[in-house]
């Protein structure tokens, strides 16, 4: 009698934004065969952990497999300390000071793997996305928040305190005298971060000190494609902004490709005007950097967190 070959091995992420959760959960291959969103229960940490483990008990129900039958792995705008165990840095800072790998660890009765948001975008990408065969990718994350993650070889690249990549923490490079002065706190404390200039909100910010009007990222550049003036000189300024932060970022990492993800990574004159100004910036005699955006879009993030487990 012949055995019955083993299932092929499921793997699921989990994506623990600021306002929604997603999973997918993936085959031995790759492909997505399950898919849910739900919200985020915003400033309560047990119930997000609740979350995150109904959102794993439906997808081995719906797939059959069975509790443990796929591996888990969680992508969070933050990470955990390799100094305390606990979660640092994130954003959504309900999550911080929680040992958050453990306590899910507990309740699924499983290993789980817990991973910064931008590097699971990363290394999704370079797993098999817009920087697939990459050998050092840079993913940046241009959404309500910016962040940045490194995949060597496919895989995060952590550093030693698990802060490769905190490019939105990092000062606005060669601010003039009015961008010194305009600067604004961000919620880590320092003022001046590139998050505060080349987010969405801080696009938004931009455009209001420039007119004193309030408007979204997307509305303005809507009215930028629609010839509006201030809108254009606003996404001027974010371009200038964004070369000069990606410009210090190639002095010191020179990656294959840079791979952009969140809202505004959808705003497609970035990789028409980008590439025209990294080389001002950029201490080579050329900068010849592909720009692309996620090939995975909003996906790519949670399919990340799922190839955290591909080890074996």
């Amino acid at each position: 009698m012949t055995a019955t070959p083993a299932p092929p091995r499921l793997r699921m992420g989990v994506d623990v934004g600021g306002t929604k959760m997603e999973g997918v959960v993936l085959d031995a291959g790759g492909g997505e065969v399950w898919r849910r969103r739900v919200g985020t229960p915003r400033g309560d940490y047990a119930e997000s952990l609740a979350v995150v483990a109904a959102l794993v008990k439906a997808a081995e129900g719906g797939l059959g497999c069975g509790a443990g039958g796929a591996s888990v792995g969680l992508g969070i705008p933050g990470c955990i300390s390799p100094a305390s165990g606990v979660v640092k840095n994130a954003n959504s800072t309900w999550m911080n000071g929680r040992a958050m790998d453990r306590d899910l660890a507990r309740i699924l009765g499983r290993a789980v793997r817990v991973e910064n948001d931008a590097n699971c975008l990363a290394v999704s990408e370079a797993v098999d996305g817009a920087a697939a065969g990459a050998k050092v990718a840079l993913a940046l994350i241009l959404g309500t928040g910016a962040g940045a993650g490194i995949a060597i070889g496919g895989r995060a690249h952590r550093g030693r305190h698990v802060i490769a990549g905190e490019w939105g923490h990092n000062p606005l490079p060669w601010a003039d005298e009015r961008e010194i002065a305009d600067a604004e706190t961000c919620f880590c404390g320092k003022r001046g971060c590139m998050e505060t200039w080349v987010s969405g909100s801080g696009v938004a910010r931009d455009y209001r000190r420039a007119t004193g009007r309030t408007l979204g990222a997307d509305e303005i550049i809507g009215r930028m494609r629609g010839g509006e003036g201030e809108a254009a000189e606003c996404y001027r300024r974010f371009l200038s902004r964004l070369a000069r932060g990606v410009a210090a970022v190639i002095n010191i990492l020179d990656p294959d490709v840079i791979v952009l993800g969140g809202g505004l990574s959808r705003v497609e004159e970035i990789y028409r005007d980008l590439p025209a100004e990294l080389p001002g910036w950029v201490f080579s005699d050329e900068c010849t950097t592909p720009v692309r955006p996620a090939l995975h879009g909003d996906a790519s993030g949670v399919r990340g967190a799922a190839w955290l487990w591909n080890d074996d």
